[in-house]
């Protein structure tokens, strides 16, 4: 394919992605289709000589539209949103033009300088200390990593590196092996599946913690467990500090976890994955409250603030021990130039990376803070108008707090009911949730995800509900 053919080509592409996400709201948003529908529609093997663009286009309704799961749609509801905005399609598309792969400075010198400045843009949209900016002129300073997920791994082998490094000072005749089998890590019971994974891979210990009644991670039940594992002679070394909780938007005391760290040394890392992006917001940032006290803190504008995904956002008072680390340095990626600027191959686990940073900078300048705020706002608010529903059926209850853009209730009585109920919801597949359980309390969450989301939406997918529980009750 030359240039002449690609421009008709992406033309009749732009035109299919806007029609797509202009009426997305009018497909059905849960694929009606079984595991296995697609090997039918396609043909053994790959064709000898090509096909036609334009073979390829009508392809994409017949075959791969069938098993779409519309996350975009304002009735998709379930896990948090996935961002999505034109502005950052739009600099997907000048990324995968340029296609660097940039690890190093020397690799795509503008990659990297615009990932330190967005991140610098970003930290000061949300509030964060200075020393987490690498326009402070200290050690600290901003990464884009492709998950939350990594971004914990990332902190936690960090924090590993360093505190072999603290204990070996103190115990010179210790091994790695012997260090590494007292680490122990620590996390709410609250916390996401993705932080236990992080100490499967470390290969540490991490100490699930108790949360309180409001699901909140609390100082002094942190610094006793803490007290409990150094009486069994292990070596704390790490906390994941959740704000906004994937089970119900809970947010731990990272005031006073924060302060439980500093004081017995273990690295704060706060994973605000989805929540963090309200931040941009001054009303939320007193969730933030103790910030100061974090080593590392992370949150994905993939999720709520209208960057598409891969772009998780993470920041370092001290990236020198993820450079230690991760420094692996032959010949062929050294250049000149090293040290001048950050080559992000040592703050994160792959060696290649996109130009992700092209989508912040769109979006920031082609939205602006303003009308970003709007948009959590909006979110905020139509998250209250579904609780407000609900509240108004004797049926249901609200399951904790209505924080942000996520409401969780359920049918009052036993669990089986609100399990029968989200089958019949998902069933009927004009909306999509999914389920969640505290203390075996089991709910359904509501999330709102779509940037076409409105008033009426609300209002139609807590009719599904009720419909749904008509339907249930009745048999």
């Amino acid at each position: 394919m030359e240039a002449p053919e690609f421009r008709d080509f992406a033309k009749s592409m732009v035109d299919y992605i806007a029609e797509y996400l202009e009426n997305i709201r009018d497909r059905r948003v849960l694929a009606d289709v079984k595991p296995g529908y697609l090997r039918p529609l396609i043909p053994d093997a790959a064709p000898e000589k090509p096909d036609t663009w334009q073979e390829v286009m009508s392809d994409i309704e017949r075959v791969i539209m069938p098993g779409v799961t519309h996350w975009h749609s304002p009735k998709f509801h379930a896990y948090f949103p996935t961002a999505n905005s034109y502005p950052a399609i739009v600099a997907d598309m000048l990324s995968g033009a340029i296609a660097c792969i940039g690890f190093s400075w020397i690799a795509s010198p503008a990659c990297t300088e615009l990932e330190v400045v967005m991140l610098d843009w970003l930290g000061k949209m949300i509030g964060l200390p200075k020393e987490f900016l690498a326009c402070s002129g200290g050690k600290g300073g901003g990464v884009i990593q492709g998950t939350a997920s990594e971004a914990t791994l990332v902190g936690l082998l960090g924090a590993k590196a360093k505190k072999i490094q603290q204990v070996k000072k103190q115990h010179p005749d210790w091994t790695d092996d012997m260090i590494v089998s007292k680490l122990v890590g620590y996390n709410s019971a609250q916390a996401h599946s993705s932080v236990e994974r992080a100490g499967l891979l470390g290969g540490v210990k991490m100490h699930s913690v108790q949360a309180d009644e409001k699901n909140s991670l609390r100082g002094e039940a942190l610094e006793a467990a803490i007290k409990e594992d150094l009486e069994k002679g292990l070596i704390p070394f790490y906390a994941v500090i959740t704000l906004g909780t994937t089970n119900s938007c809970a947010f731990d005391r990272l005031d006073e976890c924060g302060a439980v760290c500093n004081k017995y040394n273990v690295w704060a890392h706060v994973d605000a994955a989805y929540a963090g992006s309200a931040f941009i917001c001054p009303e939320y940032r007193h969730l933030m409250k103790g910030i100061e006290t974090a080593d590392s803190f992370n949150f994905n504008p993939h999720k709520w603030m209208l960057v598409n995904f891969d772009c998780s956002a993470m920041w370092l008072k001290d990236p020198t021990w993820l450079v230690n680390a991760f420094n692996v340095d032959p010949l062929y990626l050294r250049h000149e130039m090293q040290g001048s600027a950050p080559d992000y191959r040592h703050w994160q686990i792959p060696l290649g990376r996109r130009f992700r940073a092209l989508k912040l900078w769109f979006v920031l300048r082609l939205y602006g803070v303003e009308n970003l705020q709007a948009h959590i706002r909006r979110h905020c608010k139509f998250a209250q108008e579904f609780a407000a529903l609900c509240r108004a059926d004797d049926r249901f209850e609200i399951v904790g707090d209505v924080n942000m853009g996520l409401v969780c209730f359920r049918l009052k009585g036993a669990n089986e009911l609100s399990e029968n109920l989200l089958k019949l919801i998902n069933g009927r597949g004009n909306i999509h949730m999914v389920p969640s359980k505290i203390r075996d309390v089991y709910f359904i969450r509501m999330a709102l995800c779509s940037r076409f989301t409105k008033s009426e939406d609300m209002v139609y997918s807590w009719n599904e509900v009720s419909a749904a529980a008509d339907e249930m009750l009745k048999k």
